[in-house]
């Protein structure tokens, strides 16, 4: 489990911040940063918050601290590494009883100041770019956020593709009761890009391998916008199906044959399988060494 409490004993009547900074020997802006994500508790359990003042006996404070499942970097130069994520895997915790994460890799391997500068979806395998100090991580998340790299998927699709196409389409939430869920069919939605070319046609079982290039970078892109051409990824639980079984995939009472039978495969068949960028001058390129 990537979180662990840690507990401080207390002086009652201190404000909670001046504890963490002066006590707890916590800088400032991290401090700030574990009160502000609710990770701060009394002796009851109850969240502390900035400004209040400390009654009880200690204080616990929810920590990440990272282990290792036996997941390597496939690259690493001095400022940064690059990890080959498998499909299943969730790059963060989303709660503190989050088991295992990417991150708890980053940090097992490069410590507290190292971090993941941009996401992929917990189903999509391949390619993560890791920031291994704080400067390198303002860097590269600089980049990402300006689109100062070379980005590839390949996926696999329903139905055959004959065409290289370039799907320009906005992109919203969805209006359905799944929270998650994007779409192409609401007009105010953010302008989208996507290059998609296809590489192998499988008449056996009627599906296409094709390589995707988001030139944008919203939720869902790939997932979005090849299923709104009608030709949604396998293994798709969320795009291309009806809205039942993306909530039994939610609700986690969708089986692995039921998902294999609705959507023909056991996983999301998507993985960032390319990233080129440059980085103080020197050129990198890395392809993923996992398959489908």
């Amino acid at each position: 489990m990537p979180f662990v409490l840690k507990k401080y004993q207390v002086i009652p009547g201190e404000k909670i911040q001046h504890f963490l900074v002066n006590e707890a020997g916590m800088t400032m802006s991290l401090s700030q940063k574990l009160l502000s994500k609710n990770r701060v508790f009394d002796d009851h359990n109850q969240i502390l918050k900035n400004g209040q003042k400390i009654s009880g006996k200690f204080v616990q404070v929810a920590v990440f601290e990272g282990s290792t499942r036996g997941l390597k970097p496939i690259f690493e130069v001095e400022d940064f590494a690059i990890f080959d994520k498998p499909s299943g895997v969730m790059v963060h915790p989303t709660r503190k009883e989050t088991e295992y994460c990417l991150l708890d890799e980053v940090r097992y391997y490069f410590g507290d100041e190292a971090s993941l500068a941009h996401r992929i979806d917990a189903e999509t395998s391949g390619l993560v770019l890791v920031a291994k100090n704080k400067p390198a991580s303002s860097v590269l998340k600089t980049m990402f956020e300006h689109r100062q790299y070379n980005k590839e998927y390949l996926a696999l699709v329903k139905g055959e593709m004959c065409h290289k196409i370039t799907i320009d389409q906005p992109i919203a939430k969805a209006n359905g009761s799944i929270r998650m869920k994007m779409t192409c069919d609401v007009p105010e939605g953010k302008a989208s890009t996507t290059y998609i070319e296809p590489l192998m046609f499988n008449k056996a079982d009627n599906t296409t391998l094709v390589k995707a290039i988001p030139v944008t970078g919203r939720q869902h892109q790939i997932r979005v916008h090849l299923d709104f051409i009608g030709h949604s990824i396998l293994g798709d639980p969320l795009y291309g199906v009806d809205e039942s079984i993306a909530n039994d995939y939610l609700s986690k009472t969708l089986s692995k044959e039921d998902r294999v039978k609705l959507t023909g495969a056991s996983r999301l068949m998507l993985q960032a399988h390319h990233l080129s960028f440059t980085y103080q001058g020197d050129e990198y390129s890395v392809t993923s060494t996992l398959s489908f």
